[in-house]
């Protein structure tokens, strides 16, 4: 029998289901979507394997009387594909957050925090705190905030965390500026964690005029990028 015309079709759909199997089931989806979605992402595998070997059945079932086989360009249409599988993107990073405008906006409220020791903040909770609240319960505590590097073309150095609404086709940065104990040399998208104290102020972002507010650095440790490069504790 010659080549059935949906054979490509279900090994495209085997081979998408497979990717995002593979994605699902590892950390590698928290690179295209928020970790919420897992579930959604391992049922939408499952619907398209199922879809695939439904094909093959239907083909077995169904022999393709036209005699012509399929066109073979069609199976360059699994390329991209296995290029999922087998190239992983980089998280976004230094190169996008310059080039966008903090996302950081003000939130409708605060949580409590630990009224004593060193508070490890998320870096989009000391921004909305340090901006729009005037740090009023960050002074006098010692703060640990974790982030990534980025160098813009003038002015203190940032440090960053891309907040995601669903996937990183929308994922925005939201900053912080650097000053006090800065290292002196510093790498764009290398990750530290930062310890310092708030300070008052804040500098205008150059792309779109918001607010970014500082912190003195007392002490900045580099730190390997952490499971989930983006930051889903911020809601617009």
């Amino acid at each position: 029998m010659k080549p059935g015309t949906h054979q490509a079709q279900a090994a495209l759909l085997f081979l998408l289901g497979a990717t995002l199997l593979h994605a699902g089931t590892t950390d590698l989806y928290l690179r295209y979507v928020k970790s919420g979605l897992r579930p959604l992402l391992l049922l939408s595998a499952a619907v398209l394997i199922a879809a695939a070997i439904a094909t093959v059945w239907y083909e077995r079932r169904t022999p393709d009387h036209t005699g012509h086989p399929e066109p073979r360009v069609t199976w360059l249409l699994t390329l991209p594909v296995l290029a999922l599988i087998l190239v992983a993107p980089p998280a976004l990073g230094s190169y996008s957050a310059v080039r966008t405008g903090t996302a950081l906006q003000q939130p409708y409220g605060y949580a409590d925090l630990p009224p004593s020791g060193t508070l490890r903040l998320a870096l989009t909770d000391y921004a909305a705190r340090a901006a729009y609240d005037k740090g009023r319960t960050l002074r006098n505590r010692e703060l640990e905030i974790t982030g990534f590097v980025a160098t813009p073309r003038s002015g203190p150095p940032y440090l960053v965390r891309m907040t995601l609404n669903c996937c990183a086709a929308d994922a925005q940065p939201v900053k912080i500026a650097l000053t006090g104990k800065v290292p002196p040399v510093l790498r764009p998208d290398t990750w530290l964690r930062v310890t310092g104290t708030y300070t008052p102020g804040t500098t205008e972002d150059p792309v779109n005029g918001a607010p970014i507010p500082y912190l003195k650095v007392t002490k900045a440790t580099p730190v390997p990028p952490p499971k989930d490069p983006y930051d889903e504790t911020w809601n617009n």
